[in-house]
């Protein structure tokens, strides 16, 4: 059999451990071969492909980013775009393919595999908002790599006696704000599921001063104020309709400093999230997930996901893994709001 890879989506540390517990099971148990098709969907769009076998993948295990390259490509906006794909890979002699990526890539692959195309999908978004699974590999990297930034810039919080705002990545969901400024130890935390209302920020912040420390406000990328009580500016769209986000730290900085008197300079994380060395942890779960999804092609199956549920990985239909956007429960927020202040 010979089957195709890709990565799909936004760089995520553990993608490459993915891409090497295919191949090195693929290869070096079934005796499948292997093509890998670059910068994600584009690969097999456009037929673009690199030689992928156990050789290609020896090393790539601490390595962030991802050998096969990436893009947002949509072929579902392309003219003829699935119907290319189809040829490109019939011509190529590929039996299955691998698509490891988030909402949008999976997305893709769902479509193609409801039109008969044999697709078997890995969840990969360090923003951890897939549905179908408890966890995605590269959202312990991102949490780590944010908490990092936030216990550096505690000490300069106080020595300055600013408000030191951490944007973080999260259009829709607040899980990486959450985990890591519930472990940074924040006074505020900002989610999009969460609308926030600016005059408590500022009175947090103040209640902070208060104590004789300096506040640190951690807010996702796709936080929004309550309707009527600050005004954001709107941002173009992608291939997949989404706006591209990032400013709203800045924003927040502005009008603190004006509600509240107290100088306050934003940093904002963006892609710094999603590069460098994945965890441990993530290098286990990306290496599971490459383990099972192999196991998965070799038995046939189709239009599934691999999955972690609990400590086990499972298959869910790919329909599920992009269905329902999994948000941070309002509950949950309500866990971390006795540290505000």
């Amino acid at each position: 059999m010979r089957i195709g890879v890709l990565t799909g989506g936004g760089d995520c540390p553990g993608l490459n451990a993915v891409i090497r517990a295919v191949v090195r099971k693929g290869e070096g148990v079934y005796g499948h071969d292997f093509v890998g098709f670059r910068d994600g969907w584009k690969g097999p769009l456009e037929g673009v492909t690199m030689p992928l076998d156990i050789a290609a993948t020896r090393g790539i295990l601490p390595r962030g980013g991802t050998i096969l390259g990436s893009s947002r490509t949509n072929p579902l906006k392309v003219d003829g775009g699935v119907d290319r794909i189809t040829a490109n890979l019939a011509s190529l002699g590929v039996d299955a393919l691998i698509a490891i990526g988030g909402e949008d890539t999976l997305g893709v692959a769902t479509a193609l595999a409801a039109g008969g195309l044999p697709v078997v999908g890995v969840p990969k978004t360090i923003d951890n908002d897939l549905g179908a699974t408890d966890y995605t590999f590269g959202f312990d990297t991102a949490v780590q790599i944010a908490v990092d930034a936030i216990d550096r810039l505690h000490t300069t919080a106080e020595s300055h006696h600013r408000v030191l705002i951490v944007e973080v990545m999260g259009r829709h969901a607040g899980w990486i704000a959450l985990h890591s400024g519930l472990a940074g130890g924040a006074n505020v935390i900002l989610i999009p599921e969460r609308p926030f209302d600016i005059e408590q920020v500022c009175d947090y912040i103040e209640h902070r001063f208060a104590s004789h420390y300096s506040p640190i406000v951690v807010v996702a990328e796709g936080a929004t104020p309550a309707e009527g009580t600050m005004a954001l500016a709107a941002g173009e769209l992608d291939a997949f309709g989404h706006v591209r986000l990032g400013g709203i730290g800045s924003v927040l900085a502005n009008e603190i400093e004006t509600r509240t008197g107290k100088e306050a300079r934003a940093t904002v994380l963006g892609h710094v999230q999603r590069g460098g060395t994945p965890t441990a942890y993530d290098r286990v779960l990306a290496t599971r997930f490459g383990l099972h999804a192999i196991d998965a092609v070799h038995e046939g199956e189709s239009g599934v996901m691999v999955a972690l549920r609990g400590t086990d990985i499972v298959r869910v239909p790919l329909q599920d893994a992009t269905r329902d956007l999994k948000t941070v429960p309002l509950e949950r927020y309500a866990e971390v709001e006795v540290f505000f202040g």
